[in-house]
Parts: C-alpha cells; sequence; structure tokens
C-alpha cells in the first residue's frame, strides 16, 4: 500500500529525530527526492524555488524536510536534506517502483524487448550516478554547522530524455530496439534539471562520474 508506505516513512523520520534530539546526535543527512518539485515552471530546478509535488511519494518527501528543519531551527539537531535526481547505477532493483528506467531498460534491451516508455519519450531527466551520491551523503556528513537546515540539489547537472537514453543504450548494447509508448502517468514530472550550485560551494560537493560513463558501468554491472 503505497499511502500507509508514506505514512510510515514520515513518522520514521520523526521519530529518528526525536530520538537523535534526545541522545544529541549532531548530524543527520537524509534522503529526499527532486519530486519535492513537482511541474514547478522553471528551465532549472534550485532550491530557492516554490515546491509543488505531485504524488504522495513526493508529499511525505517534502513533509520529511519540513521535519528536518524546525528540528534544526528549533531543537538543535543538525539536518542535512538532499534532493536526489534519478539516481542509478549498479545493484539498483529494475523492479522498484523507486527505481530510474535506466535499469528497467538494459534489462529489456539485454533480453531483445523494447523499452516501455510511458508517454512521448521527451520527457528528460537529470540522471545521476550513484557513487556521486555516496560522495554526497559523505560530504553532508562532514559539512559545517551552517550548512544545516537547508536542502541540496544532488544531480549530474545535465539533462537527458527518454528517447536519447534509448538511443544511448542501443549504442552501448549494439542494438537497435525502438521503444514502446504507452499512456503517460499521473504524477510523473516531465523535466527534470538540477541547478548544482549551493552544493558545490557550501558541501565542497561535485559530480565525477558523466551519465555516459556511468551508463556504461551500468550496463557492464548487469
Amino acid at each position: 500500500d503505497p499511502i500507509r508506505t508514506n505514512e510510515v516513512n514520515v513518522t520514521g523520520t520523526l521519530n529518528l529525530l526525536e530520538a537523535c534530539r534526545k541522545n544529541k546526535v549532531p548530524r543527520v543527512v537524509l534522503a529526499s527526492s527532486s519530486s519535492v518539485y513537482g511541474n514547478v515552471e522553471a528551465d532549472v530546478k534550485h532550491e530557492g524555488l516554490g515546491l509543488d509535488p505531485c504524488s504522495p511519494y513526493a508529499a511525505q518527501k517534502l513533509a520529511t524536510e519540513t521535519l528536518a528543519k524546525v528540528y534544526t531551527g528549533t531543537m538543535g539537531v543538525g539536518t542535512i536534506p538532499l534532493r536526489y535526481f534519478n539516481v542509478f547505477g549498479p545493484y539498483q532493483d529494475p523492479q522498484s517502483d523507486y527505481a530510474a528506467v535506466s535499469p528497467a531498460f538494459v534489462h529489456r534491451m539485454l533480453r531483445g524487448q523494447s523499452p516501455v516508455i510511458f508517454g512521448d519519450g521527451l520527457q528528460s531527466r537529470d540522471f545521476t550516478f550513484v557513487g556521486d551520491v555516496v560522495a554526497a551523503n559523505i560530504a553532508a556528513m562532514n559539512a559545517p554547522d551552517s550548512a544545516c537546515g537547508r536542502p541540496y540539489n544532488i544531480a549530474c547537472g545535465h539533462r537527458t530524455s527518454l528517447l536519447d537514453l534509448v538511443e544511448q543504450l542501443n549504442r552501448v548494447l549494439v542494438t537497435s530496439l525502438a521503444p514502446e509508448h504507452q499512456d503517460g502517468r499521473a504524477g510523473d514530472v516531465k523535466h527534470s534539471l538540477a541547478d548544482i550550485s549551493r552544493a558545490k560551494e557550501v558541501l565542497s560537493w561535485q559530480p565525477q562520474v558523466s551519465f555516459e560513463e556511468g551508463l556504461r558501468r551500468t550496463v557492464e554491472w548487469i
């Protein structure tokens, strides 16, 4: 039940923050999501934008960010929410509801099946390699206390359409499979591209793995 899962995630975050307050834990790094931006009209998503979550998943991520901000501002728990943009890489479950499309496409294409695109395929994503996300979490843990209480975009900083993704995978896999298009899904965000300047400046972090290299590593692992 997705609604129940989202409820548990919000309650779990509250319990965690309260336990950290009681035990004087100095730092909590939260996994948030680019989905909190929703379809807000902006070519590039930066942390100063208004937020317009379009799904229960996005709403619960925003709720946990709000809890984190309150605990930093009034209860002395240093929190840093990281807004991940379309994480992908080795060990990702292609069946997961929260997985990027990359592993799902690769698994189908390796079986000679067309990748399934919901919509026209012109929707774009800022795909972020998992190794860079790990590095961002470490940077957040080691950042100065002044970094706490604000969210940070964690992304590659480049936009790739789903049609471009299929084209690149065809090159890597040496295939020529055309995508299968199905109806678009409610709550899907049309475009996603991150401004990562705040993370670079405050967390001293920046991505090291390009989308093309990350895709090659992912295909190699699968």
